[in-house]
Parts: C-alpha cells; structure tokens; sequence
C-alpha cells in the first residue's frame, strides 16, 4: 500500500471512530422521541404540565411539596432498609466493578442534613447534582432527570423536606474503586450527561402528553430504573424504557411493544398497576418497582396516572426475545406435565415452602397477590426477580391492604434457591430458567442494603 493510501485508510478509520464516539456521547434527550418541537414553559399556551394537579389548586406550599415530593419519589432513595427513618439516609447503593455508594440524609438537620441549604444550593443539588460545597455528586443520585424540574416544584420540594423533623444521621463513607472515588471526574461525565435544562413542553403533544412527560421524566425519573445505560453509565435513550437490571432487580420493557412491553395491557390495567402495585393477569411489583408504587405513584391523583400512560403509550416499542406469557394453569397435579430435566430439588423445596400458597397449578387458593400464572417475572427466562422475591419476600403495605410474602434468603443456600427459582419458570412460565449459585450470591450483592 502506498504512503498516499495508507494516510487515506487512517484518515477513514480515524473519521469512522470519531463518529462512532459522537454516537456514542451524544444520546438523544429524553423526550426527543416526539414529533413537534419543544418551547421554554413561558411560552406555552396549553395548561401548564408542572406543579401539583388542579384538585391542588389552592393548596399551600408545604402540601404541594409533599404531593410532589411522592411524585419524586424522594423516600425511597434516602431512607435505609430495616426501620431507617425517613428521608435520614443510609441506603447503600451496591454497583458492581465500581463499589457502593450511601444516600445522605435529606432532612433539616443543620449539621447533617440539608438544614443549611439555601434555595440556590438546593437548586445545584437537583439540576447540577452539586453539593452545598460544590462537590460533585455521582449519578446514584437522579439529578440527571430531576434537571428538567422547575424552579418552583423543586423549592416547593424543599419547603416540605424543611418541615420534617430533623434528623440527626451522619452520611456513611462511599467505598469506591479508582477512579470512581474521584468525585473532580463527575465534571467531565456531567458535561456531556447532564442537560441541565428545565422541561420544555412540547407543541405538537397534548396537555395531556406534556403532563405524563413532566411527570415520568422531571419528577419519577422512571427512566433511571427502565432505560438501560451505556458503557459511560448514562441513560441510552435509543432504548428508552427497553428494560435495564438495576440494583440486582430486573426493571421490565415498559414501551409499549406487544410482546416484550406493555403493548398488550390495557390502559385501565396499566393504570392499575401503576397506582397499586398490582394487576390481575399480570402480576405484581417486587423490589425497587414496588416501594415506587408504595412511596410514590399510589400517591399521583387519578388524571396523573392517566397522563402517564398517555406518555408511555407514546414512547416507541422496543422489542426483545422475551417468550410470550403463559396465562393458563398448570396441571394441577404436580407429577402431571412437568418439563423433562426438572430438578427434584428445586420441586421438593416448592412442595415444602411454596405450594400451600401459590398451588401446584400456579393459581393461589390463598390471595391473587399470589397467583404464579401470567406474571412477568415468571415468564422472564432470567428468573431475576423471581430468585430476589424468594431472597427478599414481599412485604408491602398498599391501598388494597397488606401484601406478604417470607423471605427465605436465610433459609436457603444459593444453590437451593437457584433450584427453585429454576423450577418456578419451567413450571408457571414459557421458559424455565438456568441459575446458579454463583448467579444468586452476584443478585445477592447488588440489592440495596442498609
């Protein structure tokens, strides 16, 4: 090859790897999927899709920070499991290869909480993700969405969390490993991850449309869990809502393809599930997606649920090779049918800690919460949710009462749970699963712990 040619040839690859990274840097914006253009929320002549829904109207600046605050969904992050008081932080965030990171406490308490904040540091927090300090924050905290969130609802925020009790909890030590512990490199990530720009509703979309937006995108950050990341760790809209593993749970396909998605839910059952955890034919939310529905949506009046599911209808399907759900009964006894290559562990623990409950049929005789047919976990060949219900258990107080499930994390040895967690998808589900042990203490290490 000539000395001309080979310039051309590196040339070609050099203007091909740039381009590649552009791609890669460069995600598109949240809502960039919509059709219309965008404009500054003063300029919108529709109803404003921010603040507190009209029933609120009148309400005073505390209740339409509190209203607010659940639709953030603020408690969950910063409270610790096992009886952590509200808002005190101490959760801490396990991420595999980069090491684990605690929430700090967000109540008034002036030495450590956010009781010295002013309303220009509060404001970093939420758009900038900086501290009272200027120390950057990383993106464990979703300061990447709640970017989008006006001046007034992120104040209004403040105003309710400044009328908590204080709380007296020191912020526990992150453990992280080079160079994640190295907060100055979070102003790199933020320059080309973090917008830093408030929502713009956009022309083309209903009141309707903009109010889902505002709320899934500014306030419930339902990207964080559903969207998956790229190797940078930010948000890849091109798969917005494709269905992501966040914190050792499986955060499912909620665009709106036929099998992979919600595209086969109605809007009242979507709505339902969003409202109370729960949908007959579909099953329940577990781990992280069911202490969002408990602290935050089962929050949201009626014509916000509404406005989500208008928003998500409209996200673009993304498909997945996800079997279709199987909604009918197992045999009903449980030597009848059963998948060839079954392992007799995996049914002999069913058959002693699980059968009286869910039945050989998959169809609970004690509770639909328990019902095993037509859930997506079950029907999810990875079994990730299923193995962490069996890990955790299910404890979850709703608007349709208590919801309960023991955990058997200590009961059962990895292995164990690997084989009944296995047993469970080949059974109830269109595909059986294949964990390990060693999958099972990896799920175990991801899941947020005190």
């Amino acid at each position: 090859m000539s000395k001309k040619n080979f310039g051309i040839a590196i040339a070609v690859i050099a203007v091909v790897a740039a381009g590649f990274g552009a791609w890669m840097v460069m995600i598109p914006g949240p809502t960039a999927f919509a059709s219309g253009s965008t404009v500054a929320l003063a300029d919108y002549k529709d109803a404003n899709p921010t603040g507190v829904p009209k029933e609120m109207a009148n309400a005073d600046l505390i209740a339409r920070g509190e209203y607010l605050t659940h639709a953030a969904d603020c408690v969950a992050c910063h409270t610790a499991k096992n009886g952590g008081q509200p808002f005190a932080g101490g959760l801490a965030f396990n991420l595999p290869n980069i090491g684990t990171i605690y929430s700090t406490n967000i109540t008034p308490d002036k030495e450590t909480g956010i009781g010295n904040y002013t309303d220009a540091q509060f404001l970093a927090t939420l758009h900038q993700g900086k501290r009272a300090d200027g120390q950057n924050l990383y993106p464990a905290m979703s300061y990447t969405s709640y970017t989008y969130m006006t001046e007034a609802d992120a104040l209004a925020i403040k105003a309710y969390l400044f009328s908590l009790p204080a709380v007296h909890a020191p912020a526990k030590e992150n453990k992280l490993s080079w160079p994640f512990n190295n907060r100055s490199l979070m102003g790199i990530w933020n320059a080309f991850y973090n917008a830093d720009e408030r929502f713009r509703p956009n022309t083309a979309q209903s009141a309707e449309w903009n109010r889902g937006a505002y709320l899934a995108e500014a306030m419930g950050h339902c990207s964080e869990c559903h969207t998956p990341r790229n190797l940078a760790f930010a948000m890849n809209n091109r798969k917005k809502f494709a269905g992501a593993l966040t914190g050792g749970w499986r955060a499912y396909n909620i665009t709106p393809d036929q099998k992979a998605g919600v595209g086969s839910w109605s809007d009242n059952d979507l709505a339902t599930f969003l409202s109370t955890g729960h949908v007959d034919g579909h099953g329940g939310a577990g781990g992280p997606m069911g202490e969002a529905t408990d602290n935050s949506l089962t929050f949201l009046t009626a014509g916000d649920i509404r406005a989500l599911v208008v928003y998500l209808r409209s996200v673009p399907a993304q498909d997945s090779d996800l079997p279709r759900t199987v909604t009918t009964p197992a045999p009903v006894s449980h030597r009848e049918g059963v998948t060839a290559g079954l392992d007799s562990r995996g049914e002999k623990i069913f058959a002693g800690a699980c059968a009286s409950c869910h039945d050989w049929t998959g169809v609970s005789p004690v509770s639909k919460y328990a019902t095993l047919t037509g859930v997506r976990a079950v029907n999810d060949p990875s079994a990730t949710n299923v193995a962490q219900t069996i890990i955790a258990g299910v404890d979850r107080t709703t608007v349709n009462g208590k919801i309960f499930m023991p955990a058997f994390g200590t009961a059962y040895s990895d292995d164990e749970i690997a084989d009944v967690a296995n047993y469970v998808t080949a059974r109830f589900g269109a595909k059986g699963a294949s964990l390990t042990a060693k999958d099972i203490a990896s799920l175990r290490k991801q899941v947020a712990q005190q």
